[in-house]
């Protein structure tokens, strides 16, 4: 007989496996198994099966997940298979073997063309393969397994990994003049602040399928958490605002994609920091670090 619940988490190499890890030792009631993509690429169905078959897990946080956004736009097989087809598998597989799934998701399954936060009801219109991707992969989840929780976050960024705190911050030592987008808006996340909202759910003993939204309270552009980054760091980079189409990319971005977060602080009363207070946390552990 199983003395603790198992959790295993995929992709945990990333930026939000790593904040799990991070916590994991503060949930001793679990037992948790981490598995990079190296050690399962959850688009091999028969290695995932194998795991499951192995590990009997109670739940699985899907964190695996393919985010290079413009590259997605050449690699779209590949994008669709990691962000789609396998979340169906980890679904249907987790469904059949009684295990619990949480999946995480993003907000660019959004078209921006509203002015105010997007509710988890709203209709989806990715502008994008990466988004649409994503947006497959809620689908498949919710089909496969409909007891399934489905997280959509925005601007995730952390101490790990390459994400825009970081990039800014090497920035600002490395250059006078930093050009930044100022017509995209939405809320950034700190991957910890994630993290811990998952484990808030696993541990809550109240098990509520569905989609929620999550991220750090404020809606800001590019160009405004850039400054935050310049305010906390002392940097003395000058920062200039620029527009969308001075900035090209592959791959089109959503103008406003900030998420309407009522559903989960309601039904899981989880609490939410503001965008300032967990950049301000974050950048500490950088420096830490470096």
């Amino acid at each position: 007989m199983k003395s603790k619940s198992r959790i295993l988490v995929t992709g945990a190499n990333g930026q939000l496996g790593k904040e799990l890890k991070n916590i994991a030792h503060s949930f001793p009631q679990y037992e948790f198994t981490f598995l990079s993509k190296e050690d399962l690429p959850v688009h091999h169905f028969e290695l995932v099966r194998i795991y499951f078959n192995t590990l009997k897990p109670d739940f699985c946080i899907n964190c695996a997940a393919y985010t290079a956004v413009d590259r997605a736009e050449e690699e779209k097989v590949l994008a669709f298979q990691v962000n789609g087809e396998a979340v169906g598998v980890l679904a249907a597989i987790c469904k059949e073997k009684h295990s619990k799934f949480l999946h995480v998701s993003t907000d660019y399954v959004f078209d921006g063309k509203e002015n105010k936060p997007y509710s988890e009801n709203f209709s989806t219109h990715p502008l994008n393969i990466y988004g649409a991707s994503k947006l497959e992969g809620e689908k498949q989840a919710i089909q496969l397994n409909p007891e399934a929780v489905i997280i959509r976050t925005s601007w995730l960024y952390s101490a790990y990994g390459k994400n825009f705190v970081k990039t800014m911050m090497k920035l600002l030592t490395e250059k006078t003049d930093i050009r930044v987008v100022n017509d995209q808006f939405g809320s950034p996340t700190y991957a910890a602040d994630l993290a811990e909202a998952i484990m808030k759910i696993i541990s809550s003993n109240e098990w509520i399928p569905g989609i929620f939204h999550f991220s750090n309270e404020g809606v800001i552009s590019w160009y405004d958490f850039a400054t935050g980054i310049k305010e906390i760091t002392k940097s003395n980079g000058i920062l200039i605002p620029v527009t969308t189409s001075e900035f090209p990319s592959k791959a089109e971005r959503p103008k406003f994609s900030a998420l309407d977060k009522t559903k989960i602080q309601e039904k899981y009363h989880i609490q939410l920091k503001n965008w300032k207070e967990s950049l301000s946390e974050c950048i500490m552990q950088i420096e830490k670090h470096s």
